[in-house]
């Protein structure tokens, strides 16, 4: 959606490694933004984006207007499963609709063969890589590691809204999960032992506004009652406007 950063970079060079002539689309999606969300003052610095596009290897790049993604008169929209009942769905109600509308949109208009996306937006991930496969799009969908400021700060966009206090406090999103990656890579099997370590480091560092921490699979982002494979550690918090999202995937120990 713009105000690119180094995780948007990474994706970029992935697809430039891989050979690709590589597009890039930049639109801020006023259908995934609910009442009180932060669509009129989303960071849109296109010329800053449009070099930074050209400095990381991009062919062609991508920016329409509303009218043209959204024409007079539209009205259809696709709408997700259950997995977008879950995580941040109860917290943002039909988010994840317009995410699938826009990039369904978006993959008609530019008809790639891979789609690359990041695993900060892990939910997100998922949930378009469902679509892409129900609605038969002949694309492969690429998930790229979380690109990590220097203190583990998850890169997004949203960075920019936070003073050097919530920054600080930002920085404990990154620690916790790996509080709680260390709790089962120790042999914790209890999802609830992980969730509650998580919610401790978050607690010390003053953060008080979280909309959840999850133990969840991550193909079916269910919660298990017992952690015996592959999970993923995930939050979502909220500190001053800002909405925080990040997560981790553990492989626990052998037994």
């Amino acid at each position: 959606m713009g105000g690119l950063h180094a995780g948007h970079v990474s994706l970029i060079e992935a697809a430039r490694a891989a050979g690709e002539v590589v597009v890039v689309s930049i639109f801020v999606n006023p259908t995934q933004f609910g009442p009180g969300e932060d669509f009129a003052r989303y960071p849109r610095p296109v010329e800053q984006d449009r070099a930074t596009c050209e400095r990381s290897g991009c062919d062609l790049l991508f920016i329409p207007e509303v009218a043209q993604i959204y024409p007079p008169g539209d009205e259809t929209r696709v709408r997700p499963g259950p997995l977008a009942d879950r995580m941040c769905g109860p917290f943002r109600p039909g988010h994840f609709e317009g995410v699938c509308t826009v990039v369904a949109r978006l993959f008609n208009i530019v008809q790639p063969d891979v789609a690359y996306f990041g695993q900060k937006d892990a939910q997100q991930a998922v949930i378009l890589r469902r679509m892409t496969t129900d609605l038969c799009f002949p694309i492969e969908v690429r998930v790229c590691p979380t690109v990590r400021e220097p203190d583990g700060l998850a890169c997004s966009t949203r960075n920019s809204y936070l003073s050097p206090e919530q920054r600080d406090q930002a920085a404990s999103l990154y620690r916790g999960l790996c509080a709680g990656r260390d709790l089962i890579a120790g042999g914790e099997c209890r999802p609830g032992r992980v969730i509650a370590a998580i919610r401790r480091v978050l607690d010390d560092a003053g953060v008080r506004r979280i909309d959840y921490i999850t133990v969840a699979d991550p193909a079916t982002l269910v919660e298990p009652d017992e952690i015996r494979g592959p999970v993923m550690l995930a939050l979502a918090v909220r500190i001053g406007s800002s909405r925080l999202i990040d997560n981790v995937l553990v492989q626990p120990p052998a037994r």
